[in-house]
């Protein structure tokens, strides 16, 4: 019979064969194996108070809440895999909860570095400057993810209203957006030159030199370019435009219900984390 420090190296080894974990990643979980053989002799000895004593011991020991809920992953999957093989009878690991991780904050840029950022004119020949300037400008304004940028067809604007039909969204949901004025300019800028090069039956809004759908990872670099350019502090991805349309509209207007309209959030607390931004943004 196993020791149960052998068959916690079993199971390490099984993820790393198996499951093709990274290094840094294997060597994480046989540490925090390592901490249940250390104190335990079986897995039979082991209850879901042990459990939730050793993530209280490694929470005052300076471990964060992401460093102990992977632990406990860790730990819940060992005890399958012992259950699995008969080794176990049940995963004390099971119920316990993870301990909650601290809210991220949304990183948003000032208005006026905003202001910096989409006035920025990167070394570029016309076309590009005027997709990107388009890109930046309905990002900002309508406060939408890259994926619904990017999935947006050309006859998907309306000049007339300024608006713009959201075909996708997170979730699957569609919806409408408005776009402002320094948009409308940057898209009909924009779409004399795409009608152009765009490819034969290609409807995308925004292409690549190709004449086919542009792919986020181009919009990720032409951001990061524009960011470095124009001298904005940190990493300046398309979502930070978002968080700061967000930020910037609940600032001016005050109204929590018309910001959820505005990003297509399903549900009103996804939005009030900007309250939560705003304050700190007071504060300061």
């Amino acid at each position: 019979m196993p020791t149960f420090a052998e068959q916690a190296a079993a199971f390490v080894g099984e993820m790393a064969a198996v499951r093709r974990l990274s290094p840094h990643t294997i060597d994480a979980y046989s540490r925090d194996l390592r901490m249940l053989t250390d104190s335990f002799s079986a897995a039979a000895d082991i209850s879901a108070g042990d459990i939730r004593n050793l993530l209280t011991k490694g929470g005052k020991g300076g471990a964060s809440p992401s460093s102990l809920s992977r632990r406990l992953s860790a730990w819940r999957m060992f005890f399958d895999y012992l259950c699995d093989r008969g080794a176990a009878e049940s995963n004390p690991a099971r119920n316990v909860r993870a301990p909650k991780k601290p809210a991220r904050l949304p990183r948003a840029m000032t208005p006026d570095e905003t202001a910096h950022f989409l006035d920025a004119k990167p070394p570029a020949d016309k076309w590009t400057a005027a997709r990107d300037a388009a890109m930046f400008e309905l990002l900002y304004s309508s406060g939408l993810r890259i994926g619904e940028m990017l999935a947006l067809n050309a006859d998907d604007l309306d000049f007339a209203e300024g608006m713009i039909r959201v075909r996708i969204g997170k979730g699957g949901r569609g919806r409408g957006a408005l776009f402002g004025g320094r948009a409308k300019i940057a898209l009909r800028e924009w779409l004399l030159l795409r009608r152009q090069s765009a490819a034969k039956n290609e409807n995308a809004l925004f292409i690549n030199r190709r004449g086919r759908r542009l792919h986020s990872r181009t919009v990720q670099q032409r951001a990061a370019m524009r960011a470095a350019f124009a001298g904005c502090a940190g990493r300046i991805s398309p979502h930070v435009l978002r968080h700061s349309c967000a930020s910037h509209f609940l600032q001016s207007s005050g109204d929590l219900r018309a910001t959820q309209e505005l990003l297509g959030h399903a549900d009103i607390a996804s939005t009030q984390i900007y309250t939560r931004l705003d304050f700190q943004n007071l504060a300061r």
